[in-house]
C-alpha cells in the first residue's frame, strides 16, 4: 500500500482557488448526501441533487460540471479531497486563482466526456474524481521532478521519497486505473480517471507550448524540448560534424598523434566532457551534471558545447546546487553572449543571486539586463517583482 504524504514544493501563494474548491465539494456534499432505500433501490443522494448527477445514456449539458461536486459517501470524498489538497495548492499557484478554477472545471469536463463516450450504459457517474485526476496531471507535467513523500506498508511501515514523474506516471494512473481496471469489478469510474489524467496532462503541455504558461526549464515540456535538442545534436554530430564550430570534431586520438602530447590533465578533461556528453545524449541529466562538476574541480574555466551546457546549468539548479548552477550560467553567458534566448539566462542567474547566492547588487545587474529584453509577459512581471523586492532590501 502507497499513500502520498507530501511534496517537496509549497506553493508562493495562497492557493484561494483550491481552498474554495475543497470547501465547496465539502458543503455540497452535506447538503446532497442522503443514503437511503426506495423499495428494492439504494441511494445516496437526496431526491434534488438526483438530476445533477452525469447520465452518459442521455446527458444534459450542466451535468457535466454539477457531476464533480456530488460524491457517494465520506470515503469518495475525504480521497478527492485529500489528493486535490495535496497537488492542486501547486497548480494553483502556477496557475492563479482564474486559471486554475476554469482549468479544474474543464478537466471535469473533459473526464465526464471521455467517460460517456466509452459508457453510454444509464448508470449515472458522480464524483470529482476526473477532475481531480486532470490536476494530478497537471502536476506531473508542471513539477516531474519535485519529491513525493509516500508511506509504505506491508510487513513494516516506512516512508520512501519517489518522483512526481514516475509515481504518478506508474502508480497513480497505470497501476490504480490500468491494471486495476482489468481486475476490478467495482463501479468505480476508471475511465473518468484516464480522461482527467489524459486531459490535464495534454492542456498544461498545450498552454506551455504556446507560451500562456511560462516554462521553467523543469517542467515535463522544458525536458521534452531539452531531449529534442539533444537528439538533434546527437544526429548532427553522429558523423563528426561540429555544428558550434562549422567543421568536425578531431578524437583526442588524432589530436594526440598530430601534436604534442598531451598531459594527464588534458586527457582527462577530454575524457570527462565525453562522458558528459554521452550522459546527457542517454537523458542521464543527473549522471551528467555530477561528472561536470568533477571537470569543474579540475578546470574550472572549461565551457562545454552551448545547449549542453545550458542543460547542465539547469539541471544543477533542479537539484538545488545554486553556487555550481550560478557559475554553469554565467560561464554559458560569457561564452555564448549571442544566444538568442540570453535574457531568460540572465533572469535565471538574477534569481540565483538574489533568492540563494545572496548577492543582491550581482543579482540587480543581471536583473536589469533582462528587464528590457524579456517579453514573455509572466518573465517581466517575475523580473520586475524580483527587482523590486531587492531594492526595497
Amino acid at each position: 500500500m502507497l499513500l502520498p504524504i507530501r511534496t517537496s514544493i509549497y506553493p508562493r501563494r495562497t492557493p484561494y482557488a483550491n481552498y474554495f474548491l475543497i470547501a465547496a465539494n465539502i458543503i455540497v456534499f452535506f447538503l446532497s448526501y442522503y443514503p437511503h432505500r426506495i423499495g428494492n433501490d439504494t441511494f445516496v443522494l437526496r431526491s434534488w441533487a438526483y438530476i445533477f448527477q452525469l447520465f452518459p445514456a442521455q446527458p444534459l449539458v450542466f451535468q457535466f460540471v454539477t457531476y464533480a461536486f456530488l460524491h457517494s459517501g465520506y470515503g469518495h470524498i475525504l480521497g478527492n479531497m485529500y489528493f486535490l489538497y495535496l497537488f492542486g495548492n501547486n497548480v494553483n499557484d502556477k496557475l492563479g486563482n482564474i486559471g486554475y478554477l476554469c482549468f479544474y472545471l474543464a478537466g471535469a469536463v473533459f473526464s465526464g466526456l471521455g467517460h460517456s463516450m466509452l459508457h453510454i450504459e444509464a448508470i449515472p457517474v458522480l464524483g470529482a474524481s476526473g477532475a481531480v485526476a486532470a490536476v494530478t496531471g497537471a502536476y506531473l507535467v508542471l513539477f516531474p521532478n519535485t519529491l513525493i513523500t509516500v508511506i509504505y506498508w506491508l510487513f513494516f511501515i516506512g516512508t520512501v521519497e519517489i518522483r512526481a514523474l514516475y509515481f504518478i506516471a506508474f502508480k497513480l494512473i497505470f497501476w490504480d486505473n490500468v491494471l486495476q481496471k482489468e481486475f476490478s469489478d467495482s463501479n468505480i469510474a476508471f475511465d473518468a480517471h484516464l480522461a482527467g489524467y489524459f486531459s490535464g496532462i495534454i492542456m498544461i503541455l498545450a498552454l506551455l507550448a504556446t507560451r500562456l504558461i511560462q516554462p521553467d526549464f523543469n517542467d515535463l515540456w522544458s525536458m521534452i524540448r531539452q531531449w529534442n535538442r539533444r537528439r538533434r545534436f546527437r544526429d548532427v554530430t553522429s558523423d563528426g560534424y561540429d555544428p558550434h564550430k562549422g567543421g568536425r570534431f578531431k578524437s583526442v586520438a588524432s589530436t594526440v598523434r598530430s601534436s604534442t602530447p598531451v598531459s594527464p590533465e588534458q586527457e582527462k578533461i577530454a575524457q570527462l566532457r565525453a562522458d558528459i556528453s554521452r550522459a546527457m545524449s542517454n537523458r542521464l541529466a543527473s549522471q551528467a551534471a555530477r561528472l561536470y562538476l568533477k571537470l569543474m574541480d579540475i578546470d574550472p574555466s572549461q565551457i562545454l558545447p552551448r545547449q549542453l551546457q545550458l542543460d547542465i546549468a539547469n539541471q544543477l539548479m533542479s537539484e538545488s546546487q545554486w553556487l555550481q548552477s550560478a557559475h554553469a550560467y554565467e560561464g554559458f553567458l560569457a561564452q555564448y553572449a549571442d544566444y538568442e534566448f540570453s535574457e531568460q539566462v540572465h533572469l535565471m542567474l538574477g534569481l540565483l543571486y538574489g533568492r540563494y547566492l545572496n548577492r543582491p547588487q550581482d543579482a540587480l545587474t543581471q536583473l536589469h539586463k533582462a528587464e528590457d529584453r524579456l517579453r514573455d509577459p509572466g518573465q517581466k512581471n517575475l523580473c520586475r517583482q524580483e527587482i523590486e523586492r531587492l531594492e526595497k532590501a
